[in-house]
């Protein structure tokens, strides 16, 4: 940032008073601008003993599966956000959505929700940020072909849980990605 959205003045980093941390402070108006952690929130949609990918249409991590998710949008819920970007992505509708898996990414500022839910009916398809859009048993799931670590550790906690049918919240940090992830 260099410049403030209040009234246009130049930015500094500095700790402003009363805080412990580096922010962009306006030379001018003082107003300072906090930067935070984005919220991407997802849904693991299922139907009966399938889950619903999709292979992404767009960067990073283009042609590579993942589940329906993304960025919260102001104004809405998590809940509202994993519903509306499964809808966006594979044209489907949830129910009875939980929250199941929430990840930290401090490495690259950004928190990852995740919500058990099911498919309304099996009237889905590629929306505009999916090149395809499929259900997968166990067995099926590409785990070599995953968009990234979070999508992994999602489906690896949802099988071994489905074994006793108790779904747990989980709450984990994620390392950062390693160097093949970063490249493609």
């Amino acid at each position: 940032m260099k410049f403030c959205s209040q009234c246009g003045g130049s930015l500094v980093q500095r700790i402003p008073d009363g805080d412990n941390r580096l922010r962009h402070v306006c030379t001018s108006c003082h107003a300072v601008h906090y930067q935070n952690p984005r919220i991407v929130a997802g849904c693991l949609p299922t139907w009966g003993e399938q889950v619903l990918l999709c292979r992404r249409a767009i960067h990073p991590r283009r042609g590579y599966w993942t589940l329906p998710a993304g960025f919260m949008e102001n104004g809405e819920t998590m809940e509202q956000a994993a519903s509306r970007e499964t809808l966006e992505e594979a044209c489907a509708r949830v129910r009875d959505l939980r929250l199941y898996t929430l990840f930290d990414l401090p490495h690259i500022s950004q928190v990852y929700t995740f919500f058990l839910a099911e498919l309304v009916d099996l009237d889905f398809s590629a929306g505009d940020e999916s090149l395809e859009v499929r259900l997968f048993h166990e067995q099926e799931i590409p785990w070599a072909e995953l968009a990234f670590p979070t999508v992994g550790r999602t489906l690896e906690c949802y099988f071994a849980d489905r074994v006793g049918q108790v779904f747990p919240v989980r709450n984990e940090p994620i390392a950062p990605l390693l160097a093949h992830y970063k490249k493609t």
